[in-house]
């Protein structure tokens, strides 16, 4: 694939730049501000790109707000936001589209470097995966008009595993449940969200958007 790597430190952006290619990705841009962030996504137009929150020159979420303005110049380009902490605002200004190809992992949580590059295949392939860490808090931010209060408990532990970008297969295992069963309890959300038929990925995302925002 060829990436976009985003990070104000030297150090982490080169070894992500190392691990990125050593696993034969192409890195084209490896940047270190918010308004390379975007001036490389137009210009290169990558499968995917790697962005650090915090650049300057703001030092505070200049990169995640570059992310979101890169989104919005180029739709649909697929973001992993590399972060020390969980900025929700922008977070759900990231998620606003519903269109995939995000993902949003805390740095002190990713200590495997096959579930990093897992991460990266997930999202440039327009899949959504996030840190349980984020999902929390972006659940603080509850609304009144909960669009969630139809789901049962077992159906909203369901969304909450999809919501964290895993697989139907992943969710059975987890919730020790057939797969068949995973499909019916994702139909059930669908149906209780009034999600009708449509691309199965696209209507994951959404259900996934009315977990966060409710």
């Amino acid at each position: 694939m060829r990436i976009v790597v985003a990070d104000d430190s030297v150090l982490l952006r080169e070894g992500l730049v190392r691990l990125l290619c050593e696993n034969g990705h192409d890195v084209v841009a490896a940047v270190g501000d918010g308004p390379a962030v975007v001036q490389a996504v137009e210009e290169h137009r990558p499968d995917i790109s790697v962005v650090d929150v915090r650049m300057p020159p703001s030092h505070t979420d200049e990169g995640l707000r570059a992310a979101v303005e890169a989104r919005r110049r180029i739709p649909h380009s697929p973001v992993l936001v590399l972060s020390q902490y969980v900025e929700v605002s922008y977070a759900d200004d990231l998620l606003a589209d519903g269109a995939g190809g995000i993902g949003y992992l805390l740095k002190d949580r990713v200590t495997a470097i096959a579930e990093f590059l897992d991460a990266v295949e997930r999202v440039a392939a327009g899949g959504t995966v996030l840190d349980p860490e984020v999902v929390a808090q972006l659940l603080v931010r509850r609304r009144r008009d909960d669009p969630l209060r139809e789901l049962t408990a077992r159906e909203l532990e369901v969304l909450a595993l999809m919501a964290e970008g895993r697989s139907n297969p992943n969710i059975a295992r987890a919730l020790v449940v057939s797969d068949g069963t995973v499909e019916k309890h994702i139909g059930n959300i669908f149906a209780k969200l009034m999600l009708p038929p449509d691309d199965e990925q696209h209507r994951r995302v959404l259900a996934v958007l009315a977990y966060l925002r409710s």
